[in-house]
């Protein structure tokens, strides 16, 4: 299983507020939950998202076209990736390895 942290940048809007854009991307992660079976975990920055590699490409790639969909012409998506294979490991488990260090 990775984690993928994903952050959609729409350029040329008409205002300052990103929240719909964001709000729209929620909803294509919901459906890709209920369908594909990832877990997602909106952040105030960005969006983290756990499954398996080839079904988080996919979904990145769905969520890029959420904003071009929205009307807009130019975005930058910055995406990192940790795909950890020694030993299973999910969102909650790297929280809780910090949580319990503290």
């Amino acid at each position: 299983m990775a984690i993928v942290d994903i952050t959609i940048i729409p350029i040329g809007t008409e205002t300052t507020s990103v929240s719909d854009y964001v709000a729209e991307i929620q909803k294509v992660l919901k459906s890709y939950q209920e369908e594909k079976g990832i877990e997602f975990q909106l952040t105030p920055m960005s969006t983290i998202i756990e499954g398996e590699l080839p079904v988080l490409f996919e979904t990145v790639q769905a969520l890029h076209e959420v904003v071009f969909n929205k009307g807009i012409m130019r975005i930058a998506t910055n995406i990192r990736i940790d795909d950890r294979r020694d030993k299973k490991s999910n969102m909650k488990s790297k929280l809780d390895s910090v949580y319990n260090k503290m």
